[in-house]
């Protein structure tokens, strides 16, 4: 009899089927168990989607998640709270989650007021410094851990620091079905007589399908009647990025080793009852994955707990499951092993049916109406441990405990602005202003803008679209023979210079630094590496501080790729050698500044120093970034304690007055990136309210009390005047507030995921 317990209401967080993935798949299975074993218990379901539009659902689906969307994460908390769930349990992966390595989950973590039973499909041995902060917080966070392998908890505890008591090992479950000979199911897909491999799951590069195929020559000389079927449809992730092209490359591997014959591949999902046939059908089941790096693996544990000969590469799981007779491990990338394995296993019949009887005994303790006893297990226990620390926060936020509000991103007016050439420099009111064309610029800041956004999960296909058209414009603008950027082109597409601007160079090396650092853009990339090492080097000879500032800012994202690129970190070194110089040239105690007049996109200087003393561990180089923004903020506050950027209409000379008319969008929006950069140097959360006082002045808190941001079409007017608001929706002060959001939005997230809960 199942034992008894005082869990009568469980929540399962994670992906969900018919969503297609492995994660969904294994949530959809738990649930099913534990509802099936016990049926006292309400299981409810709130899956996160990666689909706008979401998925079909069953009915036990209360609540939806969508996988960028912050605040439907602390929805979903609250949801959770006010339903009296005994216990949420967390299907973990950091895929599966929005924001940096997956910390979107992280505040709805914090939020719950009930114990957390986090399943860790992933356990990685080599984090990198995000996942590693987000795997810090989630078990500190989680009441208890699950892991499904020995090697998991090893790793938990080791790299980790995680506390032994804390982890519970559950092994992958499995359906339970009946120990049978493979002719029994071959009959129904017409195999009857033949040798039968199988490899099935979601069809990626790193299953390592190529070697198996490879492998078959052999095995065919051997024995003709063998047939090899590959099950699972394309990963939906790498269908969208690149199609059917490694399903295709595969197909033509069968062909040219001329074993096609011998091959089938299935390309879709299919349902558990059809998996249980195929797997019952085979005579050996194959994973030839690529590296070791897999702490768990579903398909595995599903065809060894069915009683499977299994033959598998040495990934984690798999070498700990196939040990005492279990299965036979061959070396990575090894298609003559593979062969030989397959080979000796199919001559030795009574070896290889003592081998399928090992794992199906081994595999009764993997069924899932076990696997549900021992979630309830933990689940009790985590009630347990709960109770005796307390209740982790109350379900009553202040406005403090709350993230900013902050407007809804709107596109309407960047696409009226753009067309199939770039985005225009000004509008007319609302309407773009043909006559003034366009400039490298704005399509750069545009650029830039679209990469923020897709990082953030806000990209949209058109504006995918609209990206590559402003990459375009850029690729258009470089004049490979000089090495410099034209800026200004006329509506009938006519450079009207031979070269643009200093700023202009910097400006275009800042976004293509941008679209090197960010992965998935293909050949977006390929084009912006090219571009930046051609007209980088003209840069180092530049006058304009301003323009070394965008440059290093560029650098700073060009080397997150290419850090040892010699050449790019000597002009890092002679930029910002040169930035210091200027400052220690002119500043004074009254006059922290670089140059003797404060005049545009002045918190770029101090944004560049602080950004490349941080990544160069540069202390001086660092606190002079820091000073000389700080004097900055104190010159570009009102008396009334708002955001006052220095007038464009004289700027501030060093003992003059300063201009306090008019004030550019541009001055906030460098400002507000400068504070961030700051914040995540130094953790002071001084320059988080810097950040939000700079933002609120495009929102109304400015001289004037009125907002510089349009709510109806997603625009920005072009500047405060002394007595009223310029009612131009040009470009650069759109990308300016559209930036400015971007980077806000990011900074939010990472305070709302990481923020310490209270009282601790």
């Amino acid at each position: 009899m199942p034992p008894r317990s005082a869990i009568r209401k469980v929540a399962f967080l994670g992906d969900y089927l018919p969503r297609k993935c492995g994660i969904a798949t294994f949530t959809t299975d738990l649930r099913c168990a534990i509802a099936t074993t016990f049926p006292d218990i309400q299981c409810l379901v709130v899956p996160v989607n990666d689909l706008p539009g979401g998925y079909d659902y069953p009915a036990e689906v209360r609540f939806e998640i969508a996988e960028q969307d912050l605040p439907s994460y602390l929805r979903a908390a609250d949801f959770l709270n006010i339903t009296d769930v005994d216990v949420v349990c967390v299907q973990h992966e950091f895929g599966i989650y929005g924001g940096p390595a997956g910390s979107h989950v992280l505040a709805l973590l914090r939020d719950l007021r009930m114990p957390i039973v986090t399943t860790l499909h992933t356990v990685l041995r080599e984090p990198n410094e995000e996942q590693r902060r987000v795997m810090r917080d989630l078990i500190r966070l989680s009441t208890r851990l699950v892991v499904m392998s020995e090697r998991g908890r090893e790793f938990l505890q080791e790299i980790y620091h995680a506390p032994a008591a804390k982890i519970d090992l559950i092994p992958h479950g499995i359906p339970d079905m009946p120990f049978a000979d493979p002719n029994y199911f071959k009959d129904e897909f017409e195999v009857a007589g033949r040798q039968v491999l199988l490899t099935f799951g979601l069809l990626s590069p790193n299953k390592g399908i190529e070697f198996a195929l490879r492998a078959l020559p052999a095995i065919i000389r051997e024995f003709p009647n063998i047939i090899y079927i590959v099950l699972g449809q394309t990963h939906p992730n790498l269908l969208r990025e690149e199609g059917e092209a490694y399903r295709l490359s595969l197909e033509r591997l069968a062909k040219d080793l001329d074993v096609q014959k011998h091959v089938v591949f299935f390309n879709r999902f299919v349902e558990l009852e059809e998996l249980m046939r195929f797997i019952g059908a085979a005579d050996i089941y194959l994973t030839p994955y690529l590296t070791e790096a897999q702490i768990t693996s579903g398909t595995l544990a599903y065809a060894f707990g069915a009683g499977n000969a299994v033959v598998s590469t040495p990934y984690w799981h798999a070498a700990e499951l196939l040990t005492a007779e279990r299965g036979k491990l061959v070396p990575f990338r090894d298609a003559g092993a593979i062969a030989t394995a397959v080979v000796e296993l199919l001559r030795d019949e009574p070896g290889r049916h003592a081998m399928r009887k090992n794992a199906y005994k081994l595999g009764r303790e993997m069924v899932w109406s076990k696997v549900a006893q021992g979630y309830l297990h933990s689940f009790d226990q985590a009630r347990q441990d709960h109770s005796f620390v307390g209740r982790r926060s109350s379900p009553i936020k202040t406005l403090d405990e709350q993230p900013g509000q902050l407007p809804e991103l709107k596109l309407d007016h960047l696409f009226r602005l753009s067309d199939s050439t770039g985005i225009f420099q000004h509008a007319s009111f609302t309407v773009p202003n043909f006559s003034e064309g366009y400039c490298t610029d704005d399509n750069a800041r545009a650029l830039a803008l679209a990469l923020m956004l897709q990082k953030l999960g806000l990209g949209s296909r058109k504006l995918a679209i609209q990206a590559a058209t402003y990459a375009a414009f850029l690729n258009h603008a470089f004049d490979r023979q000089r090495g410099r950027f034209r800026n200004f082109m006329s509506f009938e597409r006519r450079w009207l210079e031979d070269a643009g601007s200093e700023d202009c160079q910097g400006h275009a090396l800042w976004a293509l630094g941008l679209c090197v650092a960010q992965a998935g853009q293909g050949s977006f990339q390929l084009l912006a590496a090219q571009l930046f090492e051609q007209a980088l080097p003209v840069a180092a000879e530049f006058a304009s501080p301003r323009a070394w500032a965008c440059t290093l800012i560029g650098i700073d994202e060009y080397l997150r790729r290419f850090s040892g690129d010699r050449r790019t970190n000597q002009i890092r070194e002679n930029l910002t050698t040169r930035l210091m110089q200027s400052y220690g040239d002119t500043a004074t105690p009254d006059w922290q500044w670089f140059e003797e007049v404060v005049s545009y996109a002045n918190a770029k200087l101090p944004h560049a120093l602080i950004l490349s003393g941080r990544r160069l561990g540069n202390a001086a180089m660092l606190e002079t970034g820091l000073m000389s923004l700080r004097w900055l903020v104190s010159v570009q506050t009102s008396p009334s304690g708002a955001f006052r950027p220095i007038g464009s209409n004289g700027f501030y000379r060093r003992g003059k007055e300063r201009a306090q008319f008019d004030q550019q969008p541009i001055e906030a929006q460098a400002t507000i990136s400068a504070c961030i950069e700051a914040y995540h140097a130094t953790n002071d959360i001084f320059w988080v309210a810097e950040a939000r006082r700079a933002f609120e002045w495009f929102l109304g808190r400015n001289d004037l009390g009125m907002a510089l941001y349009d709510a109806g079409t997603g625009g920005c007017r072009d500047g405060l005047h002394m007595d009223r608001l310029s009612q131009n929706q040009g470009a650069e002060s759109t990308l300016a507030f559209l930036l400015a959001l971007a980077e806000k939005r990011a900074l939010q997230n990472i305070l709302t995921s990481f923020k310490e809960p209270v009282g601790e």
